[in-house]
């Protein structure tokens, strides 16, 4: 079979590719693959199933990667740009994070499903594409079961290498590498992170809100604030997942945790003293202020009743960094194609008609919907750069 345009990866990315080519109406014939039994699984999945698809602090800042300027150029703009894919309603909560209004991420990839549906275009699922050739006018795809279809322009859309279970496992990379294409180094983010548990043994399943700072040495890298949650192998959480970014490819990591952020050093030293007055033993003098097992920790860990000690201890928590939960449990891949190699339409520099969108290239965000925005927004710039060339 021929095709003007094939999407590999049915993702968010590529069906945004797809339905934004669909929607100009211009007849093209394509080709959707996806080595994954559904379209649009791990977007299903976002939000913790609510779909967080953006926010409305869409700046440069919260990108990381090669080349933050193209991805300002992208997506930076509008934050409610990868929203006009829908006709739902959208909005957004009192973080900036962005939701459809029914907050179900699975009615999003149903109406992308459905924008999708039209004669011009075959969708496969469940077939990897084992080898992409240049051929004369165009490519020639081959795809698991020995089908070899021909192909103008190709999208690469196929994710990264977090959580294998939506058959992104990395090794669709190749695909772009086997035409010269740089990969950068990867790593997991987005991710929950393994430390020191001494301090911590006691504290499993309990959620506090924190500011959150990420050290390496004396070096500040990132501070976040939200859900800290502990575990038996270290941290979770919002909180954790913003600084994760920048910690996940660094040695000698030092957390530091400030539980009351809202509260001033003075202030806790005052409520620690009336208690003492009111005759409280020691394990219990931040009962009540803080949660009873995390009081208990960090009195402990201060090793004294001295209201100073135990304020400084609260609000500088510390926690060395022994690793993350690795790809499996990432929600993205920091690392990617090299962005350099590629144009400010997201064309190959080194193969014409090669396009890539999504979580492939050297582009990762912070938490809280800036993955997703760059997914929609990406996937709309590759369309319209293949409009404009056909």
């Amino acid at each position: 079979m021929n095709y003007d345009v094939t999407i590999i990866g049915g993702g968010a990315s590529g069906l945004a590719c797809a339905a934004q080519l669909i929607k100009s109406g211009k007849n093209l014939k394509i080709c959707l693959l996806d080595a994954g039994e559904r379209l649009g699984k791990k977007l299903a999945s976002t939000g913790n199933g609510q779909g967080n698809i953006s926010n409305l602090e869409m700046t440069a800042e919260h990108f990381h990667g090669g080349n933050t300027t193209l991805v300002e150029k992208i997506a930076c703009g509008n934050p409610y740009e990868g929203a006009e894919l829908f006709s739902c309603l959208f909005s957004a909560d009192e973080k900036g994070r962005v939701y459809p209004a029914g907050r179900q991420a699975s009615s999003l990839v149903d109406e992308l499903i459905n924008s999708i549906k039209n004669p011009s275009i075959d969708i496969f699922t469940g077939e990897r594409v084992e080898k992409i050739i240049k051929a004369k006018d165009g490519f020639e795809v081959f795809r698991s079961g020995g089908t070899v279809s021909k192909t103008k322009i190709i999208a690469l859309c196929v994710g990264g290498k977090a959580q294998k279970q939506f058959k992104t496992d990395g090794s669709a990379y190749a695909l772009a590498t086997s035409f010269g294409h740089t990969l950068t180094p990867l790593y997991p983010s987005l991710v929950q992170l393994k430390t020191e548990t001494a301090h911590i043994k006691t504290l499993k399943g309990i959620r506090a809100d924190c500011k959150i700072s990420a050290f390496c040495g004396n070096k500040l890298l990132n501070t976040a604030r939200g859900d800290v949650i502990f575990t038996d192998y270290g941290v979770s959480g919002n909180a954790v997942f913003s600084i994760s970014s920048l910690v996940a490819d660094k040695q000698g990591v030092t957390l530091s945790l400030e539980f009351l952020p809202d509260f001033s050093n003075e202030e806790i030293e005052n409520s620690i003293n009336l208690r003492k007055k009111a005759g409280y033993e020691k394990s219990e003098l931040l009962s009540g202020t803080l949660h009873n097992q995390i009081g208990r920790a960090i009195i402990k860990r201060a090793g004294t009743d001295n209201s100073s000690v135990i304020a400084k201890t609260l609000k500088n928590f510390t926690l060395p960094v022994v690793g993350t939960l690795g790809f499996d449990y990432a929600q993205v891949t920091k690392g990617g194609i090299n962005m350099n190699e590629v144009t400010d339409e997201l064309e190959s520099r080194l193969v014409k008609n090669l396009f890539f969108a999504g979580e492939i290239l050297d582009v990762d965000g912070d938490c809280g919907g800036y993955n997703l925005q760059w997914a929609f927004t990406s996937g709309k710039t590759v369309a319209n750069a293949i409009l404009k060339r056909i």
